[in-house]
């Protein structure tokens, strides 16, 4: 299978100015997370898909592939929708990987292409990883049925514990593998009502009819959303393994 890795990254992020190009260890935030998706093994081609000359600038500087984008989408989905379109090359599956998330694993971006590969009757994989503490509105939670399709994401702690105590929650991980149709037709739509509502650019998808599944990985990965994200990335990459691995 062809696959190609979309990295969706813009400079106007309000709460935390500019994080795309924040230093962590001497290299851009965004950057980590190109370099990080390089270590696939099932990637076939890997761009960072942008509105801003700055971030291209910089993706240059650091030997990394970049696209300039519209600045007028409304998330990432589309933005990486709009590459996609451009692509010459005919592809398999599209792999969103948030540009914000510096600590991201190469190991869980194989395991959400394999599970697509066995899965080509879903439209969307979204992996999640298990959470136990859930009042985070920045974490989107995910309601899945028996069948391991998601039923809803809110950044509310669902499901609600009116009668019982919930062990764990299940958490959005931005990892997100696309069927290339699923993709097209999730950007030929507006904005949908829940999806504004909530913020969650993949409510769209659900109330199109979409199919979604997940599976769940082990592990943890954070997106850096605030001051204390990025402390605690700046932290964490000081001991990461797979840092050694393209530090050089």
């Amino acid at each position: 299978m062809n696959i190609l890795g979309l990295i969706p990254s813009r400079i106007g992020s309000q709460r935390l100015p500019a994080k795309a190009l924040l230093p962590i260890s001497n290299i851009p935030l965004v950057i980590h997370t190109y370099r990080r998706a390089k270590l696939s093994k099932l990637l076939s081609e890997i761009k960072i898909c942008t509105d801003s000359q700055k971030i291209i600038n910089v993706a240059k500087k650091f030997k990394s592939k970049a696209v300039i984008t519209s600045s007028h989408h409304h998330n990432g989905t589309e933005r990486i929708a709009e590459v996609f379109l451009k692509e010459k090359k005919k592809y398999d599956l599209v792999i969103d990987i948030q540009g914000d998330e510096p600590l991201i694993s190469p190991y869980h971006i194989d395991e959400i292409i394999k599970f697509h590969q066995k899965n080509m009757d879903v439209d969307i994989v979204l992996p999640t990883l298990e959470l136990k503490i859930a009042d985070n509105p920045s974490l989107v939670k995910v309601v899945t049925n028996k069948k391991n399709e998601v039923m809803y994401l809110s950044r509310a702690k669902l499901p609600y514990e009116a009668k019982m105590i919930n062990k764990f929650y299940l958490k959005h991980l931005s990892i997100i593998s696309f069927k290339p149709q699923a993709l097209i037709n999730y950007a030929k739509n507006k904005p949908s009502k829940l999806e504004k509502i909530e913020d969650i650019e993949l409510l769209r998808a659900l109330e199109m009819g979409l199919k979604i599944k997940t599976l769940k990985l082990k592990g943890d990965s954070f997106s850096v959303d605030v001051e204390e994200d990025y402390k605690r990335a700046k932290n964490q990459m000081k001991k990461d393994k797979f840092f050694k691995l393209y530090n050089k």
